[in-house]
């Protein structure tokens, strides 16, 4: 059966097939071929939908949308050119900072990839910027969020590999500290080539005081989440919940600009996304049954040990899968389909699960922004109306960040503490 899967599944995606679509007609053509029963399908379709930690999902989305409904997104900008308008290329390097701060309050980069981006990109072009690096800059910054709690990916990775989601939360901060860090110098240096001016803010500090003070309760939602796991005081379902609570209470009471039109349009975006994932969350069940019975993980892990006969060697055969596989599926897909089987492979070596799934976040995160299935990419080069190719080749400095910070999480697992 795993035979069909590997033949039957790329042959659905090159037709365009849907990836949720695609699991789903494999399994079914796999299961039909082999005499297997149809009700298999079924079975697993519901399975992971009664998950309680499922919840924290939806919960963490409606968060970030409710926060992001009103003007926290202006206060954002301007706090970012605060702290870093006056380097050269500064508001490129707004992009990265508020993709930090946005990245704790959405959890998605396609979220934070859409917001900044359309808050920044148009302006980055009116100062001269050229387009394809300004949206190079949005498609590859908006990936920090994938490490930033809450993370939609870490908690999908958690689900699948039965791994902490706490630890996962806390593991990811320092990486995606070292990913924006990283990324900030890139742009300084292309913007001292390319000549691209400051982008100061009149007055500094003490003329925004009130758009400090307005941002400062949304900024604070991470070190909320984080504490309020940490501490043991929630598990991340219960967290999600008060984090909605949180969010509305900020929008609602401090903010006041969260009316009931923007309640409803955060609970349907929320549905359309947490339905996105869903459903790709069910396939993969469905595929992860064909896996198991046919002790495909297992199988897996002794021919890929036996073959590298070295750690680091199956490290670097991961992680060349991962970044592979990432061009071509969605992130939330690739994740769910390799998750199982790489778990296994891990546990083979001694390699930390945490430390796995920090690895496979920011290696399907480069996916993002890579050709063909590019998210973050198309998303940026969309808003910048720019060409592709023009965005890729300005991306090169930021692959090269992504690429180092990837090997260090990789080889030095210090640095994915929790």
């Amino acid at each position: 059966m795993v035979k069909l899967l590997i033949i039957v599944f790329p042959v659905l995606l090159l037709v365009s097939v849907p990836v949720a679509h695609a699991m789903l007609g494999a399994t079914a053509f796999a299961l039909w071929v082999e005499g297997k029963p149809m009700a298999v399908i079924a079975q697993r379709l519901y399975s992971p939908t009664q998950s309680f930690p499922m919840l924290a999902i939806p919960f963490f989305i409606l968060a970030g949308s409710l926060m992001m409904s009103g003007r926290f997104g202006e206060h954002l900008v301007t706090i970012a050119k605060l702290l870093v308008g006056r380097f050269k290329g500064g508001l490129a390097q707004v992009s990265i900072i508020g993709s930090v701060m946005f990245g704790g309050v959405s959890g998605s980069a396609v979220a934070d990839a859409s917001a900044l981006g359309n808050a920044l990109i148009p302006v980055q072009k009116k100062e001269g910027y050229p387009g394809g690096f300004a949206a190079a800059v949005n498609a590859s910054s908006s990936t920090v969020s994938v490490l930033i709690p809450p993370s939609i990916p870490l908690i999908l990775y958690g689900l699948v590999s039965n791994t902490s989601i706490i630890d996962l939360f806390v593991a990811g901060i320092l990486p995606g500290v070292m990913l924006g860090i990283g990324m900030f110098t890139a742009v300084w240096w292309v913007a001292r080539r390319l000549g691209l001016p400051t982008a100061e803010v009149p007055g500094g500090f003490r003329a925004y005081k009130r758009e400090l003070l307005h941002a400062i309760p949304a900024l604070l939602m991470p070190i909320f989440v984080i504490g309020t796991l940490r501490f043991g005081i929630a598990t991340p379902t219960e967290v999600s919940v008060m984090a909605v609570a949180y969010a509305l209470f900020v929008s609602g009471v401090i903010y006041r600009d969260l009316t009931l039109k923007d309640i409803w349009k955060a609970m349907i975006d929320t549905g359309v996304m947490t339905g996105a994932v869903l459903i790709i969350i069910m396939a993969s069940s469905a595929i992860q049954w064909i896996l198991t019975a046919e002790r495909t993980p297992q199988t897996l892990a002794i021919w890929v040990t036996e073959t590298l006969s070295e750690p680091w060697m199956v490290i670097l055969a991961l992680n060349l899968v991962m970044i592979i596989v990432g061009t071509f599926l969605d992130l939330p897909a690739a994740v769910l389909l390799l998750g199982p089987l790489f778990v296994t492979i891990a546990n083979a070596i001694g390699l930390d699960l945490v430390q796995l799934g920090l690895m496979m976040v920011v290696n399907l995160a480069v996916g993002l922004y890579t050709p063909p299935v590019g998210t973050t990419l198309f998303i940026s080069a969309a808003i910048a109306q720019t060409g592709i190719g023009s965005v890729v080749k300005s991306l090169l400095p930021f692959y090269a960040v992504s690429i180092v910070v990837l090997l260090l999480i990789s080889y030095v697992p210090a640095l994915t503490i929790y």
